[in-house]
């Protein structure tokens, strides 16, 4: 990770916006290393919050909020660490107030024929409500060695942001993911309902019938909105890539290797469906959850303002040689759904007789 990002840091300076300069300043020498311009743009942003956490005897441990051009390079590189951020509805917030999205299932609510002067039947119509909370993020201390901060040919910027990424992008996926809801965001596996179960056997594996019947098992509204596709981790996609049909075909082609010549090959689609490589949705086991279908814009992902950024020199890294980084960011996420927008295939609790047979057989020898 640490030579990726590394690599990752060689941008030409001068194709910077000044903002972004500002923050290569700031992470080389503190507040105190911006010009005066910068100074006076920067305290522009700085809320009275993140003003109040600044030390107020060592100028480079204030915080620098960093502007939009950073942040949205730093959402760039999130989504390369999971498949949430790529499918989600991502929404930015001035104010980290619960977020209220009432919701309404009519769908078995029907009118009625009614007689000359006869009283209607009352039918009241229930609604609900998804609340979206936002939580501080952390990416953890983040040391850089002395050499780095001095060394003026390593980009600062690109560096911390590879870093911020990474660490941020995984928690965040992870979360929006299989969340539970209870002191961080409640991940979409999490709200999502049962779609399809595989047969008894069918414990690290799924079969062709059970995609269509996870497929069908959302409604036809559903599965005509935009985006809507398949997700689950690289070694389910491995399993769903050994599936034939009755003529020895896989059911399941890459991309690139339908159309390899144009623009680096198609992007990959599993029955029509586009497809979302999630590391942290659970590989096929007994009872896992190992698949999600459907409209994944259902699921919003809230960002508070902006990333902010702290520089400390105290003597825990100063003995070390190094300088810390800090960074915070307060986001959340729900799946905001009232009618089973998003389902999941679940493998089978338990395997097949004969493959259990086939077990205790190789005990017995043993």
């Amino acid at each position: 990770p640490v030579q990726r990002a590394l690599n990752a840091a060689t941008r030409d300076p001068s194709r910077q916006t000044e903002g972004a300069a500002a923050l290569r300043n700031y992470f080389r020498g503190g507040l105190q290393a911006l010009t005066a311009e910068q100074a006076a743009a920067h305290s522009q942003r700085v809320t009275p919050d993140i003003r109040a956490a600044m030390s107020t005897t060592t100028t480079t441990e204030g915080g620098f909020t960093t502007d939009i051009q950073y942040m949205r390079a730093v959402e760039r590189a999130m989504k390369d660490y999971g498949g949430m951020l790529q499918a989600a509805t991502v929404l930015q917030t001035a104010s980290g107030a619960t977020m209220n999205f009432p919701t309404n299932d009519a769908t078995g609510e029907v009118g009625a024929i009614v007689g000359q002067n006869t009283t209607v039947s009352r039918t009241d119509t229930t609604f609900g409500n998804v609340a979206i909370d936002t939580f501080k993020y952390t990416s953890n201390d983040i040391a850089i060695p002395w050499e780095l901060i001095q060394d003026t040919f390593i980009d600062m910027e690109a560096l911390i942001q590879e870093i911020l990424a990474e660490r941020l992008g995984r928690i965040l996926n992870t979360h929006t993911t299989v969340g539970t809801g209870t002191g961080q965001p409640r991940g979409a596996l999490t709200g999502a309902s049962l779609g399809k179960t595989g047969l008894t056997g069918q414990t690290v594996s799924v079969i062709y019938d059970d995609l269509v019947d996870l497929e069908h098992s959302l409604d036809p509204a559903y599965r005509r909105l935009p985006g809507v596709g398949y997700m689950f981790a690289d070694s389910s996609l491995k399993v769903i890539r050994k599936i034939k049909d009755a003529q020895n075909r896989p059911i399941f082609v890459p991309g690139y290797e339908n159309n390899a010549m144009v623009d680096g090959g198609a992007p990959d689609t599993l029955m029509g469906r586009p497809i979302y490589i999630n590391q942290d949705m659970p590989a096929m086991a007994a009872n896992a959850k190992s698949i999600m279908f459907g409209a994944f814009k259902k699921y919003r992902v809230r960002q508070v303002m902006d990333l902010t950024v702290f520089r400390m020199t105290d003597s825990v890294f100063t003995r070390a040689g190094q300088i810390g980084f800090v960074a915070f960011q307060r986001l959340g996420g729900n799946l905001v759904d009232a009618g089973g927008a998003v389902k999941y295939y679940a493998n089978s609790a338990t395997r097949s007789e004969e493959h259990t047979s086939e077990l205790q057989s190789r005990s017995a020898i043993s």
